[in-house]
């Protein structure tokens, strides 16, 4: 991990710009591996600050990526039957770790609870990422959001 990076727990105080990071992502990341109307409609589940707050009480575990600053750089987390529903980095931050760094966190505490396996539904970018960690895929998703057709790729790890 870069030393410029710390990963942390999730704080309230985190809730609006960690929403700005996951809309930000999909905007500037998402065009490299879907459509314009793909990237609109998948933009259209981003969550806002009052959802991520409501989420991070739901008893799933949130991690936090942040600069030397302290600004959060992205985010992950971990829910109680091993699905991580967030992996976004602020597309500023690509390149510098912060996936892999959030990734590793979030591996070590499912084996610190005891968890057996880990599953998302990935992105196109992600499932990339995931696959170079050893995680596998399960299969294609495809579906529609808001009437546009869209893909994403269901992954597991057995940990």
């Amino acid at each position: 991990m870069p030393d410029s990076i710390t990963i942390r727990r999730y704080r309230d105080a985190d809730a609006e710009a960690l929403a700005q990071i996951y809309l930000r992502a999909v905007q500037q990341t998402g065009p490299r591996d879907y459509t314009p109307a793909q990237v609109a409609a998948w933009a259209s589940l981003a969550p806002d600050a009052a959802r991520i707050r409501l989420l991070n009480g739901d008893g799933r575990e949130t991690f936090v990526a942040a600069a030397a600053a302290g600004a959060p750089l992205g985010f992950t987390d971990l829910e109680a039957d091993g699905h991580v529903n967030f992996l976004y980095g602020a597309p500023e931050a690509a390149g510098r770790g912060v996936a892999a760094a959030l990734t590793d966190a979030l591996e070590a505490r499912a084996r610190v609870r005891g968890m057996a396996r880990l599953h998302v539904e990935a992105s196109a970018a992600a499932r990339r990422f995931y696959l170079k960690r050893g995680w596998h895929e399960l299969a294609r998703r495809d579906f529609e959001v808001a009437g546009i057709a869209i893909h994403n790729y269901a992954m597991a790890l057995q940990l």
